[in-house]
């Protein structure tokens, strides 16, 4: 696996939410898996990622719950010069937002 994004992402900054909401229920992350899969939890949503890797970013399907809804959409995250992640999460039927997110201490590249 060539992806420099795999491992655990801590979500800091979301262009129509403000940080509070970004941290409801728990810390926001967002988890690149090796195997295809991933996690991203913020405000009351969380959902599993089905990812398709590049070397510096990837596309993802999403299906989770928001406050006890079942939820759904796609997106992508790109690897930027800074060493920060760009999360474009588009919600079906929802809000499209991007997220910016920080490579979390305790996770590091592959």
């Amino acid at each position: 696996m060539d992806c420099l994004l795999i491992g655990r992402w801590r979500i800091v900054e979301a262009d129509i939410w403000e940080r509070d909401y970004l941290d409801l229920v728990e810390p926001a992350v967002m988890i690149i898996g090796a195997d295809g899969r991933g996690e991203i939890t913020f405000g009351a949503m969380q959902a599993g990622l089905d990812l398709a890797y590049g070397h510096s970013d990837v596309a993802f399907t999403w299906v989770g719950f928001d406050e006890m809804d079942q939820v759904s959409g796609s997106g992508s995250a790109e690897l930027l010069e800074d060493g920060t992640l760009e999360i474009e999460f588009d919600r079906h039927h929802g809000d499209d937002a991007t997220l910016r997110a920080e490579r979390a201490a305790s996770s590091t590249a592959c």
